[in-house]
């Protein structure tokens, strides 16, 4: 699958997601095995550019290519300035917000709000992509209300507007991540336009890959929150889409040992101080489900150092390795290990 100029190495997309697929986790995920990954929404306003947190959005140092940069605003002009903004810092694909539900975003009519204004999402489309000579993409949401799915419409326009690829989460606004995800309109929108369709919502397994896939006829899924402590989920799903064969679970060992290296990743990338605190969500992700955890996770929680961080783990580590049973090789784990409910 292709997005411009670049060919992907599979069809298993990470999304982006505030606060979480920052670059550390972006990282992790494509070594194992995401295809393509974007970056957090960026705030299009220039006077939040040289912000600690929109520079840490942006900073693509060591990734793998394509660059993907999501830009959020409703300001046509302001959108077409921060897509040029983050092409002349490296970003080889930009990615237009119009799907996120949060209210801080739809309150400033951006995000998912622009989907319930066709023309001024549609300006901003065609603003960004004559500002830049780089691929364009849009994700979005099936509408802004059940009673108006308005996706097919948009995505039509989008593609006559220039974009390169568009993903539809199975949602509206007004859903936010409530009940089910629907893939009916992820498939209109694939039969009403020839650029890649990415189906997007309650994809948390392989098996739910391939069912999506079936049913929408998108070229590619993009996985959220499932991957939420669980990014070995790519290689699971793309081995699966790739062979039909179901990859074993990963080891408690090989479990701690990317956490390990995960937490040393977001250290060095946040630095101590700020890499400690958001440290904590990621490892409450991972070990959710864990024997001992729980007890564990208010102690956790006020450690103050990655030393001690990395000692409580690894202390939690050799406390399961030793439930198990003699002779139980060591992926004995049942996959409950850092799972959850993930719609």
């Amino acid at each position: 699958m292709r997005i411009g100029p670049h060919l992907l190495r599979n069809n298993v997309f990470v999304a982006p997601m505030a606060g979480v697929t920052d670059r550390p986790f972006r990282q992790l995920c494509r070594a194992l095995g995401a295809g393509y990954a974007v970056s957090e929404m960026a705030a299009a306003n220039p006077r939040l550019r040289d912000s600690v947190k929109t520079t840490r959005r942006t900073d693509h140092a060591g990734e793998p290519e394509p660059r993907a940069v999501q830009i959020a605003g409703a300001d046509a002009a302001m959108m077409a300035e921060a897509a040029r903004f983050n092409v002349d810092r490296g970003a080889q694909v930009i990615d237009l917000n119009m799907g996120c539900p949060a209210r801080k975003v739809c309150n400033r009519f951006a995000g998912s709000a622009l989907m319930a204004d066709e023309t001024l999402a549609i300006g901003i489309v065609e603003a960004v992509v004559r500002a830049v000579a780089v691929p364009v993409t849009l994700k979005m949401r099936t509408g802004p209300s059940p009673d108006r799915r308005n996706a097919v419409r948009l995505a039509c326009l989008a593609e006559q507007a220039g974009v390169a690829m568009i993903t539809v989460h199975g949602r509206t606004r007004a859903d936010r991540y409530a009940g089910r995800a629907e893939y009916d309109t992820i498939a209109a929108v694939k039969a009403a336009v020839r650029v890649p369709v990415v189906a997007n919502g309650d994809i948390d397994s392989p098996a739910k890959a391939q069912a999506v896939l079936a049913r929408t006829g998108a070229d590619a899924v993009m996985i959220g929150r499932a991957a939420m402590g669980r990014p070995w989920i790519f290689r699971e799903v793309a081995h699966f889409l790739a062979t039909g064969e179901t990859l074993a679970a990963p080891s408690l060992a090989e479990i701690h040992a990317l956490l390990r290296a995960h937490l040393l990743d977001h250290y060095a990338f946040y630095g101590e101080h700020v890499g400690v605190r958001t440290a904590r969500k990621h490892v409450g992700w991972y070990l959710a489900g864990t024997p001992g955890w729980a007890a564990l996770r208010d102690e956790f929680n006020r450690i103050e150092s990655p030393e001690l961080q990395l000692a409580s783990i690894d202390r939690l580590h050799e406390a399961l390795a030793t439930l198990r049973h003699p002779g139980e090789p060591d992926a004995a784990n049942d996959g409950s290990f850092a799972r959850r409910q993930a719609a």
